[in-house]
């Protein structure tokens, strides 16, 4: 006998990513195709990618699409990223045009959904290199500044978030450095030089603020 859909369980997993949940998610707490179908007929649910919904009155929030788009693709598999990751973490001024998410070059089979941008990587983060903000998991302040830098994010943006990141304690010049070393000539040069603006200004109030 197939158990009966748990509503509270589901809601309970949803409020933890901001009213959304994925099938399997709602599979696990008894709900079928068909119960989902029937809860989207009804307006009880939006279908927001394909296998995310969300919970029509759950409040709204900022970064809905940046949850939607990471459980869309995997949350065990992919990590919130670039310049997605600068905004999440408050780091520069840049303001991304789609959601940036990171998976192992192994996965880049996985489609990007609606609004998403993939980045496949041979040097899938580490325990240390992912934080977590928002209920989403993303990458850290140093692995963020250095792929954004190596994406090609513009340079004023990435100096900006050096020296934000090393002020508030988020990143270290020995942390920016060595990751640095393991990218290209660019990328070196470029936190090389943002490094030489740390602390040029009163403690704690850079240029940028």
């Amino acid at each position: 006998m197939a158990a009966e859909p748990d509503h509270s369980r589901l809601f309970g997993i949803a409020s933890g990513q901001q009213g959304h949940f994925t099938a399997g998610q709602a599979r696990v707490c008894g709900f079928g195709w068909d119960d989902l179908s029937y809860h989207v007929r009804r307006g009880r649910f939006i279908r927001v990618h394909r296998g995310v919904y969300r919970f029509r009155d759950y409040p709204s929030g900022p970064r809905e699409d940046v949850m939607a788009a990471w459980l869309a693709v995997g949350k065990d598999v992919a990590v919130v990223s670039h310049e997605s990751a600068l905004d999440l973490l408050d780091l520069s001024d840049v303001i991304p045009n789609a959601v940036d998410l990171t998976v192992p070059r192994s996965r880049r089979y996985l489609a990007a959904p609606p609004g998403a941008r993939l980045h496949t990587t041979t040097r899938p983060p580490r325990p240390a290199d992912v934080t977590e903000r928002e209920g989403i998991r993303l990458t850290s302040a140093t692995r963020t500044i250095l792929d954004a830098a190596e994406y090609g994010t513009a340079g004023e943006q990435v100096e900006m978030a050096v020296v934000q990141a090393s002020e508030r304690g988020q990143t270290t010049r020995a942390l920016l450095e060595a990751g640095a070393r393991e990218r290209n000539h660019y990328v070196a040069e470029l936190v090389a030089g943002a490094l030489e603006l740390v602390g040029r200004s009163t403690p704690g109030l850079s240029r940028w603020g």
